[in-house]
Order: structure tokens, then C-alpha cells, then sequence
């Protein structure tokens, strides 16, 4: 059994005994903790909005959480299976305190996780997580007497309302997209996407879906991280001529992975990549992505003169970066695009929008359109050092040894060469350090992730 306590929330793998897995004592004392967190920023709301994604556990997990929030006296507005997008949204929307999402995204089904949204919508910063987990530590919370408890009610339309709030995006081409009679793929996990990604396509004008782990039960047919080697069936519906495109999504419908017509992956990487290419054509402004992204987003960016700028790994820190920048798209070489016109958060339905209206006006295939990008490829490796070894002076050595190119120390060590990058990031919990490098051959990308790691061993 496992269960993380940490700044952006708390996961784990159900049951097992309190403290060992994600379990009803720790889900309320967890919530307890963020409900009173939350009061004590004075919100002039007393809503709270709880969705979910369609693991099994769910429905467990919500009651417990939905309680607790009463139980504490929020008033919680429960809109069931939804997007976390979806949720973000509803928070948004309803002017809300803040809310909760139960979803452990791309993890296995024996996982969940509560993540939480401050009164915007938007994750909360590592201060105020790390301000949740102490009050949940030191049980420093009280719960409503009887006249205060708060009231629970369920709206199940908010999956519709944020599709019809992309559609009035001005950049989504509905019209181009009917006109462009798509055929379209989608594999949604069996999770809330198999909801919401049908409906979209179908609000988009695409008549044409070729469906595929739609049913929203939460037992994935496969891997569902949305990865090149966990996509095989849909890459093989691809390559049979059955679709233009293929869009997958994770289990929370906040990451985008694409497959051109002929199965090829898109890839991850240039989900934001064409998107920010087709929102750059029309609105030119800056843009972001994290550290361990692709270099393609900055080359993108600059060909419209325009600013790029890199933010620490995770969510959070992109969009405050986004915001300090006034940028106009952002998001993660994972598949997450991030545009403020819709709300600052990933969403794989503003995604798949933006990217059929770029299709659709380009005139070419999926695979023609990638074709225009540059062409990167990122190696992931890692090197593990025993107990007793400084990984943080390990980065300092490292950032003094490379000093003759611009290093970036935001979040671990990015060095950036002329034509390629490495970025080097300590795990919290173990002495390891994370190497992701990229190069425009995957050998020259392994090459550089290799030479990174004789001159750590060499060091130690």
C-alpha cells in the first residue's frame, strides 16, 4: 500500500491501514486540513465543487469527501463525472471557494488522489500546500455543529457548459471543422473522457468517430498514460485507414497525445507545439512551457517574434510564469496545453478544438502539418547515487562545470548548447537525479543524457 502527502495534494493506492494507503480516515483528515485552509483565506463563497474521474474507487471517494466538506460546513456543489478541465471550470464558473478533483491522472486504477483548487480554479502554490499538510498533520481542525453543516447537491451539466464555453472561444473554427469532414479516432481510457471527448467532436461538427474504451467504468484496458508504447490499438486502427486523426487522452482529460493518419505518434511534445503555432498565427504573444519541454515551443515562438520563457517543472509553476509573462498559450511537453482566453489550467478539450480548427485551415494532413516543425527528440535516463552522496552539490559542480553556456537553475540544471539542451532534477524522496536531454537525433540526445552521466560518476 502506498499514500504521498504532498504540496499539490494526497494519492495513494487504496485501502490498507490508516498512514499506509489512501484510505477513509486519511481522506477525511486530508480534507479536513484543505477545508480549513481555505476558510482561513476568507472567501467570500461558502461553495465547494467536488468532481471526480470514472476509477472505481470514485464513488467511495467522493461520499467521503463530499461529506467532509459538509461536515466542515462548505455547501458543495458535487458535478460528478467530469474532466478535471471540467472542474477547474465549474470552480471558476460558479465563483466557488474552491473545489477538489479525485483523480490520480495517469496512474494505474488501484490509484486515487485529491487534488485541490484554490477560488480560481487553478492548483494551489507549494506554500499553501505545504500549509495544508501541516494542519492535517497536527489534526488542527474543527468540524460544524448541526446548524451549520453545509448542504450537498449535484449538477451534472457542467460538462456541457465547458464544451460550449470552447466552442465560443474565437480561435475554435467551427465551421472550418464541419467543412473538413473529419474522421477521428479517440481512445479515452474508459475513464470521463469517454463523456466528454464524444460530445465535443460532436458539437465540433465531426460526424465521423471511430470509438474506441469509451465506457466510462474506470477499468482501463491498458497502461493509461498516454504513451507511445501503451497506444498500439489505436496506432493500428490508424494505420488501416480508418481515421485522420487520433486523439488519447488520460483518465482526467488534462493531457492531449495525437497519431497521424498513418499510426505515427505526433508526439506528446508538439501537442502544444502546434497549438501554440496556430494561436501565434493569429494572436502573436509570448509563450511558456517548463524546463524539460521541447526546445520546438521557443523556435515556434521566436518565428513569430515573440518571447518564449521556461518555467520550473509542474503546473503550477507554468501558469505563475504565464502570468508574470502575459503569455498567450503555455503548457507541458506532456500533452497539457494551458490557454488563459479558456481558463489557466491543462484541458485536452480546448486541445483537440484548437488543433482540428488548425487542421481544418491548413489545408494539410496530420502528418504533412508535423513535418513543418523542427524536429527534437528527448531522452529520459536517470543515474541513482547512494544515501551519503550531496546531489545538491552534485548540481552546483555540474552547473560551474558547464558555466561557458547559459545555465538555467530555476529547477535543478538546464544547460542549454546551440542546438540541444540537458536538464538535470534531484528526486525528493531518493538520491537520484533526473537527466532529460534533447537533440535533433534521438542518438545524439542518448549521447548527451550519457556524457551528463560519466562526468556525474566521475565526480563521485
Amino acid at each position: 500500500m502506498t499514500l504521498i502527502k504532498s504540496i499539490s495534494g494526497i494519492r495513494g493506492t487504496i485501502g490498507g491501514k490508516p498512514g499506509e494507503g489512501l484510505n477513509p480516515l486519511d481522506i477525511v483528515k486530508f480534507t479536513a486540513a484543505y477545508a480549513t485552509f481555505i476558510r482561513g483565506t476568507s472567501p467570500e463563497s461558502n461553495k465547494m465543487v467536488v468532481g471526480r474521474d470514472a476509477r472505481i474507487s470514485g464513488e467511495m471517494v467522493d461520499a467521503i469527501v463530499s461529506g467532509t466538506l459538509s461536515g466542515m460546513g462548505f455547501d458543495v456543489v458535487n458535478i460528478g463525472l467530469a474532466t478535471t478541465p471540467t472542474t477547474e471550470f465549474a470552480v471558476a464558473t460558479l465563483k466557488a471557494a474552491g473545489g477538489i478533483i479525485l483523480t490520480a491522472s495517469h496512474n494505474p486504477a488501484q490509484w486515487n488522489a485529491l487534488k485541490l483548487l484554490n477560488g480560481k480554479g487553478e492548483f494551489l502554490d507549494a506554500a499553501q500546500g505545504q500549509e495544508i499538510l501541516s494542519i492535517a498533520e497536527k489534526e488542527d481542525f474543527s468540524f460544524a455543529p448541526v446548524e451549520k453543516l453545509g448542504k450537498i447537491t449535484k449538477d451534472d451539466t457542467f460538462t456541457e457548459k465547458h464544451i460550449r464555453s470552447v466552442l465560443a472561444l474565437p480561435l475554435v473554427d467551427v465551421d472550418a471543422i464541419k467543412a473538413a469532414n473529419f474522421r477521428v479516432a479517440i481512445d479515452c481510457v474508459n475513464s470521463v473522457g469517454g463523456i466528454a471527448i464524444p460530445t465535443l467532436l460532436k458539437a465540433l461538427g465531426v460526424e465521423q468517430v471511430e470509438k474506441l474504451y469509451c465506457e466510462p467504468d474506470g477499468r482501463f484496458p491498458h497502461n493509461p498514460e498516454p504513451l507511445p508504447e501503451h497506444l498500439t490499438e489505436i496506432s493500428e486502427l490508424l494505420k488501416k485507414g480508418k481515421a485522420d486523426v487520433g486523439f488519447v487522452v488520460d483518465p482526467d482529460v488534462d493531457r492531449l497525445a495525437i497519431i497521424c493518419e498513418d499510426g505515427e505518434m505526433f508526439g506528446e511534445e508538439y501537442t502544444l507545439v502546434a497549438v501554440a503555432d496556430y494561436i501565434l498565427q493569429h494572436t502573436p504573444r509570448n509563450t511558456v512551457s517548463n524546463l524539460s519541454s521541447t526546445r520546438a515551443l521557443r523556435d515556434i515562438t521566436e518565428k513569430y517574434g515573440m518571447k518564449y520563457a521556461a518555467a520550473a517543472v509542474g503546473e503550477v509553476n507554468v501558469v505563475k510564469q504565464m502570468k508574470d509573462t502575459h503569455a498567450i498559450i503555455g503548457g507541458e511537453g506532456n500533452g497539457g496545453v494551458i490557454y488563459p482566453e479558456s481558463h489557466y489550467g491543462r484541458d485536452a478539450l480546448v486541445g483537440i478544438a484548437l488543433f482540428l480548427s488548425h487542421l481544418a485551415t491548413s489545408g494539410m494532413k496530420v502528418k504533412e502539418l508535423r513535418k513543418t516543425y523542427p524536429e527534437y527528440f528527448i531522452s529520459k535516463q536517470k543515474i541513482e547515487l547512494s544515501p551519503e552522496i550531496d546531489v545538491d552539490h552534485i548540481l552546483e559542480v555540474m552547473k560551474k562545470a558547464y558555466s561557458s553556456w547559459p545555465v538555467n537553475d530555476t529547477d535543478g540544471v538546464k544547460i542549454d548548447f546551440p542546438d540541444r539542451w540537458v536538464h538535470l532534477r534531484k528526486s525528493n524522496t531518493e538520491p537520484i537525479i533526473r537527466i532529460y536531454a534533447e537533440a535533433p537525433t534521438a542518438e545524439e540526445s542518448t549521447a548527451l543524457g550519457n556524457e551528463i552521466i560519466n562526468k556525474i560518476k566521475s565526480l563521485v
